[in-house]
């Protein structure tokens, strides 16, 4: 090869000097070479005696005697295996769903690629390629634990791979077997270790992540890793345990374990679950000027915490730095955003929803979301966007329980002044099991009353009834108040007996005349 490059660069200086000698009309690189010129350029270089005789058709560059051979190298060993492993595992997917034909492509294909990785990276990486089907990808390393029992035993970290998949799968029980396996065949090692104390973790077993992890530090042939560390630091960061956490960081530290870039982000999490937000932004800003740099999830990470503390400019700030790069993971991102800005009281808020919005796709429902920007529009006033939206919820039958969302529309139809648009509302959020309180009726009374409507103001009692909600003073000071001011005498002395009755505390100006 590196004769080649010599031969390549004599060609780039012997070729132009060729070329002036050349027909116009020819390429640079299309004429063709006599022997005598071409020994005669070659002499000239090397200050050598002409070589042996030239084949009578030269090509018409020498850097095309080696093109093939720079292009098309041949693959070292490992590509070789990787490229093995990819073409297994294209087989393998067509059979996700007949576990026949698949056991009958492993034991045809998959034995010879054993044998060529004794260390188990191939199989190592099957596993991981075929782990978007976790259920699949268990059976495929069921089998290769079987046939470890036919002179082909299985490494530790093959052992890691499969305790990984089964503690996303829930199957715990697996996982400790599998463990214990490993055990018993003398292949123990840390990462096996860190595999089953991450299937405790994502599983919710703490107690016995830690009881392994003292086993761990116990174990003569074994010694915790810094991915052992950001398994801990994960564990108390989501149990809200912030002093464990930092003290297994300070642990990190007295053993000179090097932080990665997943044990600052972990810690970023567990601050972020905790809400404390001053500390979050203290570790981000030591990667920032520290030896590990903030990455794409650090990033993400980030983002969240600037939501949720409410620091809009810095999480648009954030977001602009990886927007280009979210892919699946720009939903989320955006749901966050838009949590944030609904709780903040910014003058454009409703511009910024309305644009993040259009990254969620229309036949994505989601009904916390809906609730949400109904809530939004309801207290922007919007009337037409928060009864779109409140149709949709009815489409859908999702049921709102929240007294505050309620109070939150009643508000917009009385700022609005659409009693008949509230009585549709009430009548079709009754049936649909929505939260009825009593605001919804006297926000009817009082509406109905403003427009001297008082017989359909009287029919929203017979409603309370209806659904046996009791009048309270308050419902007998709006009949007071729109009797007294447009409905006959009578009727405004009716009320006063009824507030006597009631033991309510009657208006003055009753009293008085």
């Amino acid at each position: 090869m590196k004769r080649a490059f010599i031969l390549a660069e004599a060609a780039q200086t012997v070729l132009p000097r060729l070329h002036g000698s050349c027909s116009t009309s020819q390429t640079p690189f299309s004429f063709v070479l006599t022997k005598s010129t071409f020994n005669r350029c070659f002499r000239d270089i090397s200050g050598q005696s002409p070589h042996s005789p030239l084949p009578a058709r030269v090509p018409g560059s020498i850097i095309d005697l080696f093109i093939d051979k720079l292009s098309n190298p041949e693959p070292s060993p490992r590509e070789d295996l990787d490229l093995r492993v990819s073409k297994l595992r294209d087989e393998l997917v067509q059979y996700v769903d007949r576990l026949d034909e698949a056991t009958r492509v492993l034991e045809e294909k998959a034995d010879s690629l054993i044998k060529i990785s004794a260390d188990g990276r191939a199989f190592v990486e099957l596993l991981k390629q075929l782990s978007s089907s976790p259920h699949f990808a268990l059976e495929v390393f069921k089998w290769r634990r079987n046939h470890s029992e036919h002179g082909n035993p299985m490494t530790s970290e093959e052992y890691s791979q499969g305790i990984t998949l089964a503690g996303r799968l829930k199957r715990v029980d697996l996982a400790c077997n599998i463990f214990d396996e490993a055990a018993g065949k003398k292949v123990k090692a840390t990462s096996i270790y860190n595999a089953l104390m991450s299937a405790y973790m994502y599983n919710g077993l703490a107690e016995k992540c830690q009881l392994l992890f003292r086993d761990l530090k116990t174990d003569t042939d074994c010694a915790p890793s810094i991915t052992t560390y950001n398994i801990l630091i994960s564990l108390f960061g989501r149990l809200m345990l912030v002093d464990h956490m930092e003290a297994a960081f300070q642990e990190i530290k007295h053993l000179n374990l090097s932080p990665t870039t997943t044990t600052y982000n972990n810690l970023i999490a567990g601050y972020l679950t905790a809400w404390m937000w001053t500390r979050m932004e203290n570790t981000f800003q030591m990667m920032k000027v520290g030896l590990v740099k903030p990455d794409f999830n650090t990033h993400l990470l980030m983002l969240r915490g600037y939501a949720h503390s409410g620091k809009l400019d810095k999480m648009e700030e954030t977001y602009e730095l990886i927007k280009d790069y979210l892919n699946e993971k720009k939903i989320p991102s955006i749901l966050t955003m838009i949590c944030a800005y609904s709780k903040s009281h910014a003058k454009d808020r409703v511009k910024k929803i309305e644009a993040l919005m259009k990254f969620i796709p229309e036949n994505q429902y989601r009904p916390w979301l809906n609730v949400l920007l109904i809530q939004v529009y309801a207290q922007e006033n919007s009337l037409e966007h928060m009864e779109s939206l409140i149709n949709l919820a009815f489409e859908h039958q999702t049921i709102v329980l929240s007294s505050r969302i309620m109070r939150c529309i009643i508000a917009t139809y009385f700022q609005c002044n659409a009693v008949d648009r509230l009585a549709i509302f009430v009548e079709r959020a009754e049936c649909a099991g929505w939260k009825m309180c009593r605001s919804l009726y006297h926000c009817k009374m009082v509406l109905y009353g403003l427009e001297k409507r008082l017989e359909e103001m009287e029919s929203v009692l017979n409603e309370m009834d209806n659904i046996q909600m009791n009048w309270t003073k308050k419902t007998f000071w709006i009949l007071y108040k729109s009797y007294s001011t447009w409905g006959p005498r009578y009727k405004v002395e009716q009320v006063v007996g009824l507030m006597c009755k009631h033991g309510y505390e009657i208006p003055l100006e009753a009293s008085s005349s």
